[in-house]
């Protein structure tokens, strides 16, 4: 991997504790095709081909700014989520518990008729194979694409359906939380989709054993402005739009990505969280 590029002040917290400068793992350009081959959950890490580098980026306290963050404008948004699920560990209660909760959430916040909730991983930060799940994502990306959203809505609902509900509107949303909190290692960070440019957007072929996705990585821009959620509660969720078929303005994607913070406690307890996918639409 070549030598970072870094932007003063190299670690730390600023002195109003208005952000902390951290390292991204972005794209530094397109001069190697991007692809990444996943393993089955729990068998190993991804292989990932592209070239990567890391870059220093202000990462800025969301907290502040909380009740105004919008999905239509920066492509994420905070909410208070309970939940009756006691063990997310458990998949079948994660299955019959939390995907509808999961489905009330998105139709409040977003107005959608219907909602399609099909994916959900579990992440840890510590010794995340031998846990038979994934670790944090460190690169810079978005979870699907102008081509993989429509294709996975017509994979999961086949062709008919995803012909009827692609006629209206419709939304990619994945929604993180911590599984234990408060996160105090490796948490999430998000681009205000209002500084991402078309071309900070990169096609990367997502490589399983049974199939092939698309998702974005993001390609190094200076004008991306960073925030993240400091001490994250159980009882919070982040809302990250990652595809919208609208084209009329609004945000249609966005970027991502666990970061190392420099304030962390060296004795941290390790991250642990759920994210999980939905499908939006709106009929109306």
């Amino acid at each position: 991997m070549a030598q970072d590029t870094l932007l003063e002040p190299r670690t730390g917290r600023d002195q109003k504790g208005n952000w902390v400068a951290a390292s991204m793992n972005y794209l530094a350009d397109l001069s190697i095709k991007p692809a990444t081959y996943n393993p089955p959950q729990g068998t190993g890490v991804p292989r990932r081909f592209g070239n990567y580098r890391n870059f220093a980026v202000r990462v800025h306290d969301a907290r502040p700014v909380a009740e105004t963050l919008s999905l239509d404008r920066e492509g994420f948004a905070l909410t208070r989520h309970d939940t009756n699920v006691e063990d997310f560990y458990n998949d079948e209660e994660v299955r019959r518990v939390y995907y509808g909760e999961i489905d009330a959430l998105i139709k409040r916040e977003t107005g959608a008729s219907k909602v399609v909730v099909f994916d959900h991983t579990i992440r840890h930060a510590d010794s995340p194979i031998e846990r038979g799940v994934r670790a944090p994502v460190q690169s810079v990306h978005n979870d699907y694409t102008e081509k993989s959203g429509p294709q996975r809505v017509r994979e999961l609902l086949g062709e008919e359906e995803a012909r009827r509900l692609s006629a209206h509107r419709f939304a990619e949303y994945n929604i993180w939380r911590p599984i234990a909190g408060p996160v105090k290692m490796w948490p999430l960070a998000l681009v205000d989709a209002q500084t991402i440019a078309p071309p900070d957007l990169a096609a990367c072929d997502l490589v399983y054993q049974d199939r092939t996705g698309e998702i974005y990585l993001g390609v190094y821009n200076p004008a991306h402005v960073w925030q993240y959620v400091p001490n994250m509660a159980r009882e919070e969720a982040i809302l990250i739009k990652c595809y919208d078929s609208a084209k009329d303005g609004r945000a249609r994607f966005s970027l991502h990505s666990a970061f190392a913070d420099p304030t962390s406690p060296a004795d941290a307890p390790a991250r642990e969280s759920i994210e999980i996918r939905t499908f939006a639409f709106f009929e109306n």
